[in-house]
């Protein structure tokens, strides 16, 4: 596997600087010759035995346009370390039919930044006056820190505008929540929290289950997650706004003008390696601040606690933290939600409707709807995929992967 992989990789070495290099002359690109249709009747690659949450999809009914595979990489934050890894990132991205532009970016470093903040500016200020075309995809490079220091720089309402005209897909996670938060705040325009470049589309074996998620969250009109995790709380059906991300950054945006005012929304949030207390003080923030009492319900996603114990009581744990939060702001808390600086990510829109709705065995489901979404038939998504593995020792197909995400 790793030897075909890895030859997969060379033949396709100069693919993206060629349609890269296309983009660039001509302002457009062609759709691949042959356009292959996600196919959800493909064999079961991921481990049987590995907990995960089970996705519905509804077909997207979209338009074919003549940007339906054109991608704009933007770096708002952290430098990505390793070029060859950035080229594997690309490469797999072109493989799957889409014309990059702007991919220079993820490539470079100013101090511990992906640029200068001119340049990183530029990223998306360029989209926003029209100095260049309006891409179907907007894909971040990685997190780190960086995107708050953008903000005041870029015409939100423009961006939201002409992404909105484009039916324009931005994915992001960690740091980038800042851009996403501004985006919705200025412009009301949903994002979508899900792989990035550098940190997922750049493993040298993609993880199967965050691919196979992308593929189908990206060409369906309505997603359906079940979560089987057991809730302490007794679930109840909300249904709103759901929109939030990283749990740092959402509680940084507090007090300014791209901290979104949701009223009747669902919150969504995320971090890792928080000890407890923290998690609870941001949240405390973001409670005093009169955010939470305006919201139906709080859903919980990954952590990444690992062996994390709160250095002021050893027992007080994250189930602790969402019970007191619960009892404090009066709110549902959900917890379990499949997304985080993990390994397997659920892609799903921030900013778009929600319904959630209590199982019978202690969990829940979440649907989105009224998102934008891409044309399958203008590109190669399966490509994305890694071939399945065999493990000898358990006697199952797997990815090949199991290494966390970088953000």
């Amino acid at each position: 596997m790793t030897f075909a992989l890895s030859r997969r990789h060379l033949l396709q070495g100069s693919l993206i600087t060629a349609g890269s290099g296309l983009l660039t002359a001509c302002g457009g690109g062609t759709s691949p010759q042959s356009p292959n249709r996600p196919n959800s009747n493909r064999p079961q690659t991921m481990t049987p035995t590995a907990q995960r949450p089970q996705i519905q999809v509804q077909p997207a009914r979209v338009v074919s346009q003549g940007n339906a595979n054109t991608m704009r990489i933007f770096a708002s934050s952290g430098f990505c370390e390793d070029p060859s890894r950035i080229q594997t990132g690309l490469n797999r991205l072109a493989s799957a039919g889409f014309v990059i532009s702007n991919h220079h970016a993820a490539y470079r470093r100013f101090q511990r930044f992906a640029g200068s903040d001119a340049e990183r500016i530029a990223d998306l200020q360029e989209v926003a006056d029209g100095r260049v075309p309006t891409p179907r995809v907007l894909m971040g490079a990685r997190g780190g820190y960086g995107a708050a220091r953008l903000l005041p720089h870029i015409n939100w309402g423009n961006l939201g505008a002409r992404m909105r005209e484009q039916g324009t897909l931005l994915f992001g996670f960690s740091d980038v929540t800042a851009i996403q938060m501004a985006l919705l705040a200025q412009s009301g325009v949903p994002s979508f929290a899900g792989p990035m470049l550098y940190s997922e589309f750049a493993k040298p074996v993609a993880d199967t289950y965050t691919m196979d998620s992308f593929i189908r969250t990206t060409t369906s009109s309505q997603l359906t997650v079940a979560v089987s995790s057991f809730q302490i709380q007794r679930p109840r059906a909300v249904e709103g706004m759901l929109w939030g991300g990283n749990l740092s950054v959402v509680a940084s945006l507090v007090g300014s003008p791209y901290m979104p005012r949701v009223q009747g929304g669902i919150l969504f949030l995320e971090d890792v390696s928080e000890q407890p207390y923290r998690i609870e003080r941001m949240l405390q923030t973001l409670h005093l601040a009169g955010i939470l009492r305006q919201q139906q319900a709080i859903v919980l996603g990954d952590f990444r606690m690992g062996n994390i114990r709160d250095s002021y009581d050893s027992s007080y744990d994250l189930n602790m933290v969402a019970q007191t939060m619960s009892r404090v702001a009066n709110i549902s808390v959900f917890t379990g939600f499949p997304f985080g600086h993990i390994t397997n990510k659920t892609s799903f829109p921030l900013g778009a409707r929600a319904k959630i709705q209590p199982d019978n065995m202690g969990g829940y489901a979440v649907t989105f709807s009224d998102y934008p979404a891409l044309n399958a038939a203008a590109l190669n998504l399966n490509a994305l995929l890694p071939p399945p593995t065999y493990d000898f020792g358990t006697g199952f197909f797997g990815s090949g992967e199991n290494s966390d995400s970088e953000f």
